[in-house]
């Protein structure tokens, strides 16, 4: 018999651009029950040829491809990213290495995260990504790093800050070693938020 008090399970939905490294993280905790209950509903990528739709569907994930340049604008852009959402059941948006610019309508703020490599305010918005935001920390000589979760609003990188982590800059780090040691601190952070949303959606 079917528990009325029950939510179900927290579907995410998977906002990616690349590699699908952070998108690996989350499959792996689901599968294993670390981010119960906690399941993927769909994965929207930006690109087709990109490794992280081969690790959804490797996993068996519903995929949508929807690239910007297949819209007119960025109005229509967003309008199939939120219907892709929305059609999947989703409660909560992740983006994961997501690149690309796309207007939340109300109903979504406060429903759509993101994961940064940096310790936003600082190093954000518009062109920093990926090896752009540690190539610029350590040309600013900052001795602290560290990765960022935050609400998605409609500006870059801009939403209010749900958590951080921080780690240290060290002597003689390059892009590379900087990058290996603050998506350690993703792996965690960004899991360990999803369940704490998923506890708040399921006392509503």
């Amino acid at each position: 018999m079917t528990d009325p008090h029950d939510p179900g399970p927290f579907r995410l939905g998977v906002l990616v651009s690349g590699e699908g490294t952070t998108l690996a993280n989350l499959i792996e905790r689901v599968r294993d029950g670390r981010l119960a209950p906690c399941e993927i509903a769909v994965v929207v990528s930006s690109q087709p040829a990109v490794r992280a739709v081969d690790r959804a569907r490797a996993a068996g994930i519903a995929v949508q491809i929807i690239r910007v340049h297949d819209s007119p604008d960025v109005d229509a852009f967003s309008v199939r990213v939120v219907d892709a959402l929305e059609r999947h059941g989703v409660d909560l948006g992740v983006q994961a290495g997501w690149l690309c610019y796309w207007r939340l309508p109300p109903r979504w703020i406060g429903r759509v995260i993101n994961v940064h490599p940096a310790l936003l305010p600082d190093f954000g918005g518009r062109g920093f990504f990926g090896r752009h935001v540690h190539e610029a920390v350590l040309a600013a000589g900052r001795r602290e790093s560290g990765a960022t979760v935050h609400f998605v609003d409609n500006e870059y990188d801009h939403g209010p800050i749900i958590a951080q982590a921080r780690c240290a800059v060290e002597p003689g780090d390059t892009p590379e070693t900087l990058a290996a040691r603050v998506q350690a601190l993703e792996r965690e952070l960004l899991p360990d938020v999803i369940r704490q949303l998923a506890a708040q959606h399921a006392r509503r």
